[in-house]
């Protein structure tokens, strides 16, 4: 009898335990690390939206975001729904957009809706918004949002007109590396092409060449690898810095043997 108690004592206290382990689960927050800048409801959609991006200071260029979404009611997290973003910049007298890069799933990543906008141009020239479109489950809505774009320290855009047929109009935005370490280090460009003042599509039509240096130091590094297009106006290849200090990506870009583009972007860290 004893041991029949004990046996049920036993059993009680696992289920229990088991349950409260599964009741008390904690997912961990995916927004450690970035910074909220700005939340609202998207009237209609029945959703609660939250945007996040690595730090509250957006600068021109490529712009990674993060878009949560919650129910209204209930709070709980939307992990299935549809997310667009559509960034405005009214400089008064004319409007346009920007290239921008959309959640390519309906489905969240790591409870996140994941996207980027390349803002081709600060503040300065007028004001940009951000409107975020979601559909929740067949119920559609937007909010949209303000936000300030400034100019960076050390510019990570080129935007220029091809010389080969002096019409096209390109916006090159350095994606990677974002935190640059002495060695190889990533590198990664993302390319568009101005088809109108609301549309700007990804490219890949041409090559990406470049060579680093060091300016106040007179030298180069070895093995690098030119970035090659991966998908979606999207280049990876890597650069080697072999020592901190100021160095300067010189760039070429190519349609075939036909230069479009000669620059550079530096990277001081």
């Amino acid at each position: 009898m004893f041991r029949s108690i004990y046996i049920r004592v036993v059993v009680a206290l696992v289920v229990a335990f088991t349950a409260c382990s599964k009741s008390d689960t904690v997912l961990p927050d995916p927004t450690v690390g970035l910074t909220k800048i700005a939340s609202g409801y998207a009237s209609g959609a029945a959703a609660k939206v939250e945007v996040y991006a690595l730090s509250g200071n957006l600068t021109s260029g490529h712009q990674p975001l993060w878009i949560a979404l919650y129910d209204s009611i209930s709070e709980k997290r939307i992990t299935q729904a549809q997310v667009t973003m559509l960034p405005m910049m009214d400089m008064g007298t004319m409007k346009h957009s920007s290239p921008v890069e959309n959640p390519a799933s309906q489905t969240a990543v790591n409870q996140l809706f994941p996207g980027a906008v390349v803002f081709i141009m600060s503040s300065m020239g007028g004001s940009w918004t951000i409107d975020i479109n979601v559909l929740n489950n067949g119920k559609a809505g937007k909010l949209t949002i303000p936000v300030t774009v400034a100019e960076p320290a050390q510019k990570r855009m080129l935007s220029f007109t091809s010389a080969i047929d002096n019409t096209t109009k390109y916006f090159l935005a350095m994606v990677e590396p974002a935190k640059p370490k002495v060695g190889i280090n990533n590198l990664e460009f993302v390319l568009y092409k101005k088809a109108s003042m609301m549309s700007f599509p990804a490219d890949s039509s041409l090559s990406i060449f470049f060579e680093p240096e060091m300016p106040t130091m007179n030298h180069g590094s070895p093995n690098n690898v030119n970035p090659v297009h991966t998908g979606l106006g999207h280049y990876k290849g890597k650069v080697n810095f072999t020592m901190t200090g100021l160095w300067r990506l010189q760039l070429q870009l190519k349609n075939g043997t036909q230069l479009a583009k000669a620059d550079s972007l530096d990277i001081d860290f």
